[in-house]
This record gives C-alpha cells, sequence and structure tokens, in this order.
C-alpha cells in the first residue's frame, strides 16, 4: 500500500455510517492515496525550512509516506519508503531507498521500485521483505495494473546480490504472484506482510483487504514462494472496522526485551496482529495465540478487538511497519508522521511526511501490551546535557529547562508524589468516550487534583504557543486511571481553521505502588514523540509554532494540581544531526 486517497477507499453505506466518527475522529489525515490531480506533479522551487526536522528521517522535499520493507542484510540496514519525485502531495509514488549502518546516519540511493511493468504501471504500493533460507532478500509488493485501482501482489529481488546496498532491483516476468479471486474486493487488496515459515513447509503472507465493512487479514501460503494458494477462511477478521492497511503479524517472547524472527513458533510465546484502520487512521493491535493447525489468529480475551483497542501510538502515526533486526536480537518497528497542517501549506513549504524515530518494541511482562522505545542508538546524538532533581512544582508552578535547544531535544523525567489521595473521581460520563475526548475536556490548563503535570514543549517565553505532554491521575471505584495527553490545541498562533490540532491522549496502565510516573519526549521542530511509563503508551504530535522556533523555542516542566508534584530526575540533552549525504543519490530526487 501506500497509505493516501479517502475517496476510494469507501463504499457508499460505509462511508455513510462513520461520517460522524471520520469527522472528528480520522487522525486530521487525508486518507489513502489521496489524489490531488493538478498538484502532484507541482515541482518545489523553494523549500521551506522552518519546521523541518533536525534527526528525523526526512528527504530534502517533497512527499513521503508509508515506511516500506525495513530490513537487516549483510551489516546494513535498508529503508524503503513511498516517495513522489516531482511534488509535496501523494501522487507519482516510487519505493525510496535509503541504507545505514545505524539506523541513525543514511546514504539515499536511487528509487528501488517504481512502475514500469504491466503488472504495476499505475502504482507500486507498499510491501515487506523477506530474507529466505539461502539468505536471499525478497521483496513482496502491491501493484496497481489499471485505472479501475486492481490491485495485485508482485515480486522483486536484487539485481546484484553481491552488492552491499542493493542498489538495483529487478521484477521478473512471472509476476504478479497473487491475483484477487472474486470472494475478494480487489481494489482493496494490499500491503503483503513479511511472510513466515511455518512448521509444514510453507509460507505465509497476509493481504489487508474488507469485504463490506468487515477488515480482514487475508492469508495465503507457498512451498516454493512463487505459487500462492488462498486458504478458506482469514487469519483473523473484525466486523466494522472497515479497510485493513499495513498488516503486520509477528511473535513475541513471554518475557524479556529481545525479539524474534517471524518464522519463531515455539513455546513462551505470544503473537501480535496489529492492522491501520483507514477509517480512524490509527494503528490497532491485540495480543494473542496463532494456531497453526487452524492458521486463525485468537486475540486474548484482555485484548479489545476493535476501535476500542491499544493503539501502536495514539497520535499522528500510520502505516507501520516490523522487521527483526538479527545483529541486537530486536524487532524494531517504523513508523510514518503526516502533516497536519494543509495541503497549500505543504506546496509551499515544499516537503510533507516524515519517518518517526525507529523504535525497539517487546512484550510488557504482564502480558497484555507491547512496550516501545527508541532505539538506542539515537542517543548518540545527545549532545549539551541539563539535569534537575528533587525539584518541587507545587500547584501552578513552572520551570524552565535551560542550557540546551529545545526545538530540538531528548528529554526524560520521572515524577513522583507523595499520595493518591487527591486523584479527582473518573467521570461514569466518560467511560464510552476515547481518551483524547477526555483531554480535550481536561486540558493542561484546567486545575486537577493530581495532575495535570508534565512538560510545555515548544513553547513561547510568554506560553502565547505550547505543546504540553502531560499526565492526569483519575479514581475509579477499584482503581486508579492514568490519563497521558499530547495537546496541540494551543501550539500554534496561526488562524486557520482548517489547520488539524487535536487533543490526542492514551491511558496508560501502570502501577502507581511506587507513585512515580515517567515521560521522555523527543522533541524535533515540529514533531513531538513521547513514551509515557517507559514506553507503555506513545504518542506523536505534528505542530507548527510561529514563536517558539529555533531558539526562540522554550521548554518548561509544569505542574496544575494541587498535589504537590516532585521532578525526581530529569535529564535533558540537545540532539545533534545525523549525516545524511543526500547528495549522493541526488538523480532519484
Amino acid at each position: 500500500m501506500d497509505c493516501l486517497k479517502k475517496s476510494s477507499l469507501f463504499s457508499l453505506p460505509i462511508f455513510l455510517l462513520y461520517f460522524s466518527i471520520i469527522l472528528s475522529f480520522n487522525n486530521g489525515v487525508n486518507a489513502s492515496h489521496k489524489v490531488f490531480p493538478g498538484l502532484q506533479s507541482t515541482s518545489t522551487v523553494d523549500v521551506k525550512n522552518v519546521h523541518r526536522t533536525g534527526y528525523h528521517f526526512q528527504p530534502p522535499k517533497n512527499w513521503i509516506n508509508d515506511p516500506n520493507a525495513p530490513m537487516y542484510y549483510n551489516g546494513v540496514y535498508h529503508l524503503f519508503y513511498q516517495y513522489n519525485p516531482y511534488g509535496s502531495v501523494w501522487g507519482n509514488i516510487v519505493w525510496a531507498h535509503s541504507v545505514s549502518t545505524d539506523l541513525i546516519n543514511w546514504i539515499p540511493l536511487e528509487p528501488g521500485i517504481y512502475p514500469s511493468e504491466v503488472f504495476d504501471k499505475y502504482g507500486t504500493w507498499s510491501g515487506s521483505a523477506t530474507i529466505l533460507p539461502n539468505n536471499k532478500p525478497i521483496i513482496l509488493y502491491t501493484g496497481i495494473v489499471d485505472a479501475k485501482n486492481t490491485q495485485v501482489q508482485n515480486y522483486a529481488i536484487p539485481a546484484d546480490i553481491s552488492d552491499p546496498f542493493l542498489r538495483k532491483w529487478i521484477k521478473p516476468d512471472n509476476n504478479p504472484l497473487i491475483v484477487a479471486d472474486v470472494s475478494i474486493n480487489k481494489t482493496q487488496f494490499r500491503d503483503p506482510t513479511t511472510c513466515w515459515l511455518g512448521q509444514d513447509g510453507y509460507w505465509r503472507t497476509l493481504i489487508g483487504s474488507v469485504w463490506g465493512k468487515q477488515g480482514l487479514a487475508i492469508l495465503y501460503k507457498s512451498k516454493n514462494f512463487m505459487k500462492w494458494t488462498k486458504i478458506q477462511h482469514p487469519l483473523h477478521s473484525v466486523d466494522g472496522t472497515g479497510n485493513w492497511e499495513c498488516p503486520d503479524f509477528f511473535p513475541v517472547l513471554l518475557h524479556g526485551t529481545n525479539g524474534l524472527d517471524a518464522s519463531y513458533n515455539k513455546k513462551n510465546i505470544k503473537h501480535v496482529l496489529k492492522v491501520s484502520l483507514d477509517v480512524t487512521r490509527f494503528e490497532y493491535y491485540t495480543v494473542g495465540i496463532y494456531d497453526t493447525k487452524k492458521d486463525r489468529y485468537i486475540p486474548d480475551k484482555t485484548s479489545i478487538d476493535g476501535w476500542k483497542g491499544l493503539r501502536l501510538d495514539y497520535g499522528n502515526y500510520y502505516a507501520s511497519k516490523s522487521f527483526y533486526d538479527p545483529s541486537k536480537n530486536r524487532r524494531i518497528m517504523w513508523g510514518w508522521a503526516n502533516e497536519s497542517d494543509t495541503v497549500n501549506d505543504d506546496i509551499k513549504k515544499g516537503w510533507a511526511g516524515i519517518q518517526t524515530i525507529p523504535r525497539k518494541l517487546w512484550l510488557d511482562p504482564s502480558g497484555k501490551q507491547l512496550v516501545q522505545w527508541p532505539v538506542e542508538e539515537l542517543e548518540t546524538f545527545r549532545e549539551q546535557k541539563v539535569q534537575l532533581s528533587n525539584r518541587k512544582l507545587n500547584k501552578g508552578d513552572k520551570i524552565e529547562v535551560k542550557g540546551i535547544t529545545p526545538a530540538q531535544a531528548d528529554v526524560e523525567v520521572t515524577f513522583s508524589f507523595s499520595s493518591l489521595d487527591k486523584a479527582e473521581p473518573f467521570d461514569p460520563n466518560w467511560a464510552n468516550l476515547y481518551a483524547q475526548d477526555v483531554c480535550a475536556i481536561k486540558g493542561s490548563t484546567v486545575q486537577g487534583g493530581l495532575g495535570p503535570f508534565g512538560l510545555l514543549t515548544l513553547a513561547s517565553q510568554n506560553l502565547e504557543e505550547y505543546t504540553p505532554v502531560f499526565f492526569r491521575v483519575f479514581k475509579t471505584q477499584d482503581k486508579y486511571k492514568v490519563l497521558m495527553c499530547s495537546d496541540a490545541s494551543r501550539s500554534t498562533l496561526k488562524n486557520d481553521k482548517t489547520m488539524y490540532k487535536p487533543s490526542f491522549a492514551g491511558y496508560v496502565d501502570v502501577d502507581l505502588t511506587n507513585k512515580t510516573l515517567s515521560l521522555r519526549s523527543l522533541i524535533d521542530h515540529s514533531v513531538v514523540e513521547s513514551f509515557g511509563a517507559g514506553g507503555k503508551t506513545c504518542i506523536t504530535s505534528r505542530v507548527y509554532p510561529t514563536l517558539a522556533i529555533y531558539d526562540n523555542a522554550h521548554l518548561f516542566v509544569f505542574n496544575n494540581g494541587t498535589e504537590t508534584i516532585k521532578i525526581k530526575s530529569l535529564n535533558a540533552w540537545t540532539m545533534g544531526k545525523p549525516k545524511m549525504n543526500w547528495s549522493f543519490g541526488r538523480s532519484s530526487y
């Protein structure tokens, strides 16, 4: 896939059913493959740098979206991603290709895959990489064969396996490998997963789709990787969820933080199924059991299977793709953060979209959810450091963090409090609301009991602009409920009603016995990636301040609750910039 065209992805009944929800809950970004015929080839004359990121992956100009087929092969990390070489809106999509030895510093190469054959003449959309037992990589990807948006699954292989960068890829003549039968919606049939090898000697892959209102992970198997057969039933499906894009399916260990290859299927594991829901524009996942005999996935009873379920990220984060990194025995997730401004803004600034910082992920000891954390390599960018400890924050207090560059920073803070007694009662009327709705009601300026407390990121000196990332603790009849928010509603003075400035939020499943909460925020000019409670809840926000830019940005720690909060420890760093020799691959851009 390529995750961007709203109009063609919904049948009229689905659209009408979800219309009221979509208006306020589609994550403020265009849905899959939103086409702008008159704009997709509008070349960039002057790239605007005001909100460009410093240490996130971002080409010099133009549109990017989904990370495709990330992999580690013979000592080199490969990142393919959807890219428009001719403009800063979606269209003209090719598979741009960059390589790295550390996941942070990248070398761009010429595009790896682009429309050139009858089986992908109208588009080369997302896919995945698999390393075959003979140590040869192969890519499965979705090709668009006609103007009716008919989708098929193709493969590509390196032209020269001895090339350490795998610069050139070829698409053999026996493509396509997988074509939709009459039981499949052929215009919504895309994004094959990394393949896994079963104990029966058959390879398997999933393809995302929808039938009516039912989201599907369609399962195919093959003995030789060339001839694929559809299993009679999907691996999993959920009614009422709409189209499933960018599915991901992988095993996780019950204990520890190590990752597993997609084909691993022994004792003491669970499986994770992740899907990108085209209707809501969020990433949902469940934890469960893979029944290999029946070829079915069964989510655990603790995993809600649908819109109310767990999300990889509760903010602007979509079309993610994970891979196993054998060099460090870990699973890594890449995700895309689209812009939250307007199409006209994107054209004026000459670029759109970034890749978020790659995250290591593993199963929480509870077995109920994933934990995500920025890859350790990111810490090599840390420069000037400041520390705070044992500083009290009474109601209404804020402390400025000085000595770093707040517009491009990495901040880790642990808060403590002496009592839970002042936690506010959780209003029963909120039970059916999403967390972001509660955050919109109980924002950072609304005084509470235990919270709100946290960080004011990308703030102007007098707080005309700021993006707060904070916690608020509620109490229900039998437990405490922790809300984490990243609120963009006050992030900019730009008066544009079409700009999306949501109060993103998620609940944090954390034990408060020790009366502490931790937060890490990666701040990078127009993006704030935040990780609550060691990565149990993650939220990415895109923001566009007008005052809090460059050296005029500030960072504060605040408390607006009646319970005194202590900054147990705070470490903050100015972040440097990666080495990205974009001139190396200039011909492809």
